[in-house]
């Protein structure tokens, strides 16, 4: 007797989405109209991080790459997203720091348009970014603004790039003040929140660059990328120590998102602490995994690293969208769906943090040690 083919289950929601109204906000669109394809995995990396990334004994990491602040996003999301304390420390490109600067120091950027003559435009002394313009000069003065405040007494031993980010927000912030500025720069607002701002590859950036003048002139200021490396990790180490969950909200790929998943692998492979990996996973990338292109790959491939712990990867999205369109949508989202909540200011713990994790290690090493382990 033939075998009998079981029936595919109609298990899912009912696609029956009301018509999209002129008066709806975009928490309902996302809700009512984003049911398939992309548009239902942005749905999902909405619901993600607003139902359960947002909880309150949970840590969010972010990394930021791509060029987000000169087209605004620093304005319009990242400072929403800190101040309401739905961002508890971040990875970002050293370039995407050093254009948030200019509009905290009252330069200037403007939309362009990307099939622009470049060089006529390097004949006009117009710098462009896509379809964004400035001037120049806006360059040079953000330059010398790094240079003079570098040159301080405060900045003339290593540090992570944490300090240093926290320390020159200090300055941006004052000079929002000062020029009347309000809520221009993610720096300044970073400064104001404690919440740490890594850059994982410190010296790729123009920021870098003026930094590195600043050593051919003999100033001591030192960026020390390994400060970073064990600061992160005791970040996430200690938020699980607490009883609490870690959270990675991954803008693009490259480098500061490698930086915030290695936390893990730092602490289990390298260290020897026992750990499970991060609990929630939510990236927005245009890359593909087959090509090589994608950074750090897929979640399930996070899990063979131990970036990820395995039990959470139905809590884990990729949603292959354009940043600049994702971030926008997803903090409206949580905005509207979620109370904020109190910001950490985990920068001003981070002797704390880092004695939870350097506890933990040394009780590794001494069973290391007497194994005869190196």
């Amino acid at each position: 007797m033939p075998k009998k083919i079981a029936r595919p289950r109609l298990a899912g929601a009912e696609i029956s989405p009301e018509p999209v109204r002129g008066d709806m906000t975009a928490a309902d669109l996302i809700d009512s109209a984003f049911l398939a394809y992309n548009g239902r995995k942005l749905r999902e990396a909405c619901r993600l991080f607003a139902e359960k990334m947002l909880e309150d004994d949970v840590f969010v990491a972010m990394s930021v790459t791509g060029a987000l602040t000169p087209a605004g996003l620093g304005m319009s999301c990242l400072i929403p997203l800190i101040e309401n304390g739905f961002v508890d420390w971040m990875v970002s490109t050293g370039a995407n720091l050093y254009h948030d600067t200019h509009f905290g120091i009252g330069l200037k950027m403007y939309q362009g348009s990307a099939e622009t003559d470049d060089v006529a435009l390097r004949k006009a002394g117009v710098v462009r970014i896509y379809d964004i313009f400035f001037d120049y000069r806006v360059l040079l003065s953000t330059d010398a603004f790094f240079r003079q405040i570098a040159r301080l007494d405060e900045f003339q031993h290593p540090m992570s790039t944490a300090e240093f980010h926290f320390r020159a927000g200090r300055y941006v912030a004052e000079r929002e003040r000062i020029l009347k500025l309000e809520r221009k720069s993610l720096l300044a607002t970073a400064h104001r929140c404690a919440m740490p701002i890594y850059t994982s590859s410190p010296g790729d950036s123009s920021i870098g660059m003026n930094l590195a003048l600043l050593e051919v002139e003999g100033y001591a200021l030192r960026l020390d990328p390994l400060a970073d490396v064990n600061e992160t990790a005791s970040i996430v180490y200690a938020a699980k120590q607490l009883g609490c969950k870690s959270a990675v909200f991954i803008l693009g790929g490259g480098s500061p998102k490698n930086f915030v998943l290695q936390t893990e692998p730092q602490i289990q492979e390298v260290m020897g602490v026992a750990e499970k990996g991060h609990d929630y996973f939510l990236q927005i990338t245009d890359a593909r995994p087959d090509t090589g292109g994608l950074s750090g790959a897929t979640p399930s491939e996070a899990v063979s690293w131990g970036k990820i712990d395995p039990s959470k990867l139905p809590d884990s999205v990729v949603c292959y969208v354009d940043s600049t369109v994702a971030l926008p949508l997803i903090t409206a989202y949580a905005l509207a769906r979620r109370r904020a909540r109190k910001p950490r200011r985990l920068y001003e713990r981070r002797a704390e943090l880092m004695d939870t994790l350097t506890s933990a290690y040394s009780k590794v090493r001494k069973k290391r040690l007497a194994r005869g382990e190196s």
